[in-house]
This record gives C-alpha cells, structure tokens and sequence, in this order.
C-alpha cells in the first residue's frame, strides 16, 4: 500500500489503505480541525522527533470496553487504602509533560514532542482533551491524557512516578466514563501492560463500526473536573470492586 501526502486541505485517505504496519498518511499538520477529524475517522498520529508528522490506522486496534476492566488483587488492595487522591482535568500540560519526559523500560526516546504537547494542550483549552491525575501528598505521581469525543474515549499516554498510579489513573477513568455511558476506550496499539488490564485487539473493521456508533453520541465537551468530583464523592472513586456484579 502506498503511504498519502497530506495537503492543507482537511482531508484523510480511507483507513483500510493503510500499509500493513498501520501507517496511512505523513505530512498535514495537527491543527485541532485535523485532529479532530482523524480521531472520528479512527486515526492518530504518531511520530519522533525530526520526523515528519505520521498518521496511523492499525489493524487490527487495541480497546478497552469499560465493563472489561480487570483488577489485579493487589491493585484491588491499593485502591481500597485510599493513599492517594484522583483528579480530572486539574493540571493536563504537567500530565503530557511528564508523559514525554518519564522513561519506560527499554523506551529510547519520546513521540510526545513539542508540537504534539502544544496541540493536544490547545485541544484540552476547547474542552475535547482531558486528564486524569492521581496526586500524592499534592504531588502530582501518575496520570493519563487522552481525547473524548462521542462516547468514545481514546487514551493517548500515561505515566507513574509511584507505584500503580498510572493503573489507577486509568481505574478512576474506565468507572467514570462507565457512569457516562461510554462505550469504547482506543488503546491503539497493544502493550502487556494494558492487555494486562482487559485491553483486547479487534480487527479494525470492527473497531470504525463501533466508533462510528459512539459518534452519534453528543461529546462531553468542556472541563471534566467538577463533574469528576461529584462522582467521586457519590462513588469514591475508583472503587476496587469493579467491575459491579
């Protein structure tokens, strides 16, 4: 399959002329109109440093369905100790900035660059990009960024800095948007770690049609913070008994 050159127009080839390795298109830019429109049309991009911007369309596709969460016991343990304090939306430029500056094993550099922390904080000020922060003593220790439109949320990066603070991140994320209704969360692309938590691949026919259903969905657009809150004061969340019976 050949890989598209993008112009300025607002425009995307087809995913399933992605090549083999998911790569669709390079060039463009990642203005919040284009990212918005590839995020519906089931692409991302995904570049380092120097390179041009690449956008992706696996297959086949990394989800995570709400209801499929999966709690290790010692997880479960953490959480009910309530050591640490869950926040939505309170600090994203620190959250995708710590995102691209801590190391995972056998990670040699970032694709979290800074054009990518400029767009994706510009779509956090119109409200499609959101975060959830897990703090420690007021200190910020693990979080996650990602995109939501629809009922689609679709995670981008996390990072922890104490133990299992990214897994709850991500815990304190799945219940809130199970209460919102959500249907989908996109992992993109698979790692042990989220595989580990209930993530499963789909082919990616299957994954554009169940976007596609959670795009008719009105987008919870705007901060996520107070509404976060009043969950988790009803809910406590995260809560280490999910998901419910």
């Amino acid at each position: 399959m050949p890989v598209f050159a993008l112009t300025d127009k607002l425009l995307f080839p087809p995913p399933h002329l992605a090549t083999r390795e998911g790569l669709l298109a390079v060039g463009g830019d990642l203005s919040h109109r284009r990212l918005l429109l590839a995020y519906r049309l089931g692409i991302f991009p995904w570049y380092s440093e120097g390179e041009p911007i690449l956008w992706w369309s696996p297959d086949p596709r990394l989800v995570l369905y709400p209801q499929e969460l999966h709690l290790s016991a010692s997880l479960r343990k953490r959480i009910r100790q309530h050591r640490f304090d869950l926040r939505a939306d309170s600090d994203f430029e620190t959250v995708i900035a710590e995102c691209g500056r801590v190391r995972r094993k056998n990670q040699k550099g970032t694709w979290i660059v800074a054009d990518m922390i400029d767009a994706y904080s510009r779509l956090h000020q119109k409200g499609f990009a959101h975060s959830v922060e897990v703090w420690q003593a007021d200190q910020l220790v693990g979080g996650l960024y990602g995109v939501s439109l629809g009922r689609c949320f679709f995670g981008e990066s996390m990072f922890s800095r104490a133990s299992d603070a990214s897994k709850i991140a991500l815990a304190g994320l799945v219940q809130f948007l199970s209460h919102l209704n959500f249907t989908l969360i996109d992992c993109q692309v698979p790692t042990r770690h989220l595989l580990s938590l209930g993530a499963c691949e789909i082919p990616r026919r299957r994954f554009l049609a169940e976007l596609a259903a959670a795009l008719k969905a009105n987008t919870l657009a705007g901060s996520w913070s107070t509404r976060f809150e009043r969950l988790k004061e009803q809910q406590h969340l995260p809560t280490a008994d999910w998901p419910p019976a």
